[in-house]
């Protein structure tokens, strides 16, 4: 029975950190869940049977959670898991802007630089140049680049 326990601790252990790089990747639950329970089925080995035994299982956990990670990587099995799709979608780009030059509006959204902002009850996505502004700041319309991006400024009282 220790040995089933210590086993099934080292496979979780090391499925969850594989499961941590591949999918998840940043520290999170999953990776410290799975380096806890490797920690712990190795002090169980250790205290069960011994510094030699302890010390085998310490070695074959390192190298069979190594080349477990080595082989995901490698085999390229996690490819089909993986995002392939590019989104080139851009924002304004499928209606006219070119009216909206010195427009004034108002502020939607907070605009740090981006945000969003209503002019002629019609919502567009707008960049300061660098300033902060919060939501119901006015704005005027300073520039519209080739990209559909509009350029705003806060309109000063």
């Amino acid at each position: 029975m220790d040995w089933i326990t210590i086993i099934a601790l080292l496979v979780a252990g090391i499925i969850l950190v594989i499961i941590e790089i591949i999918f998840v990747p940043g520290t999170t639950i999953l990776g410290i869940i799975g380096v806890a329970l490797l920690v712990f089925g190795i002090i169980v080995g250790y205290s069960k049977f011994g510094p030699q035994t302890g010390t085998f299982i310490l070695i074959c956990t390192v190298l069979l959670g190594g080349g477990a990670i080595l082989f995901s990587f490698k085999s390229g099995l996690w490819q089909r898991f993986s995002l392939k799709n590019i989104n080139t979608g851009k924002f304004n780009e499928d209606i006219k802007i070119e009216h909206l030059l010195g427009a004034e509006g108002v502020a939607v959204s907070a605009l740090r630089p981006y945000g969003k902002v209503e002019i002629y009850d019609s919502v567009y996505e707008a960049k300061t140049l660098g300033n902060y502004l919060e939501p119901g700041t006015k704005i005027r319309v300073t520039n519209i680049d080739k990209d559909h991006k509009i350029y705003v400024e806060q309109i000063k009282s």
